[in-house]
């Protein structure tokens, strides 16, 4: 069965193409033309719903339908995702993105940490980027797998492992200390001064196998949600600039993005409601010196 909406379509098409005219249309198709002649009653709330989607949508251009929904019911707007969708759709605002999969060059054997509660295993990793005139700069993004969490995403020229040190130990003062910390094996995260820093802090480490990166899924994902939501948008002139966004966006992620995996809540949203047990405190951290000779980490009494 054809809608009257498809058939006032068909009518319209047929005598622009200049078929007929517009009461032959309207009898081929069994139409009353009264019937096509009728404008659509919109009512002052569906207008209101239709404007606040896209509204949203071009507020956040890389956000899809279901998170756009979860934004719209959480500031009380009744709308279901299959209105927004068809709007969206309408309006040219659907996100097309071509996505290449990361393949596995063998099967994993290893069996994978999970995190199973706040502070149980932090994931870190660096994603690199560049100003407008070219010079590359390095980010340090730190996530709590379990929350989903980000405590740190600082832009530097470059990142050494003891400014990687001073980064995440202020993130354990104010979030409380991990029990494992997942990375790489970049030449920052294996440094002997990384290692024996995360000895005296009591973190044990939890170094990926080289050339997997799906073992460190989650903050692989949050990359892909960091660079085409915003890096790939913007053009930063200068690391001051980079630095600011970057904090904005963070901000952003943990306190108003719905997160998908965590049924449309925010990250810290999450964190509230779950069930977890306190937090390990922080350890105190004893005083070290790095030997320029050794490359190690030296306690000082």
């Amino acid at each position: 069965m054809v809608s009257p909406s498809s058939k006032r379509r068909a009518v319209k098409l047929a005598v622009e193409k200049g078929l007929g005219t517009t009461a032959q249309a309207c009898r081929s198709m069994s139409l009353s033309r009264s019937s096509y002649y009728l404008q659509p009653q919109v009512s002052s709330e569906s207008r209101q719903k239709k404007q606040a989607i896209i509204q949203t949508s071009e507020q956040h251009p890389r956000y899809g339908y279901r998170r756009v929904t979860a934004i719209l019911k959480r500031e009380g707007t009744a709308v279901g995702k299959t209105r927004v969708q068809r709007i969206r759709r309408e309006e040219g605002l659907q996100v097309r993105k071509n996505q290449r999969k990361t393949r596995r060059m063998g099967p994993t054997q290893t069996v994978r940490q999970r995190a199973e509660y706040r502070n149980h295993v932090w994931s870190w990793d660096f994603v690199h980027d560049q100003t407008e005139n070219g010079s590359r700069f390095r980010t340090l993004s730190l996530i709590d797998e379990y929350t989903r969490e980000c405590h740190i995403l600082k832009p530097r020229w470059s990142i050494r492992a003891v400014d990687a040190i001073q980064m995440v130990h202020v993130a354990m003062k104010q979030h409380g200390c991990p029990e494992h910390l997942r990375s790489d094996n970049g030449p920052e995260f294996i440094a002997y001064a990384m290692q024996d820093w995360l000895k005296a802090m009591n973190v044990q480490t939890a170094y990926i196998r080289p050339g997997s990166p799906w073992e460190q899924c989650y903050v692989e994902s949050f990359h892909d949600k960091l660079r085409d939501e915003l890096l790939n948008r913007e053009i930063f002139h200068n690391l001051h600039e980079a630095e600011i966004l970057l904090e904005g966006w963070r901000k952003e992620y943990n306190e108003y993005r719905p997160h998908s995996s965590l049924a449309y809540m925010t990250p810290a949203e999450y964190r509230i409601s779950c069930a977890s047990p306190s937090p390990r405190p922080t350890a105190v951290s004893p005083g070290l010196r790095i030997n320029r000779e050794t490359n190690r980490a030296e306690t000082l009494v």
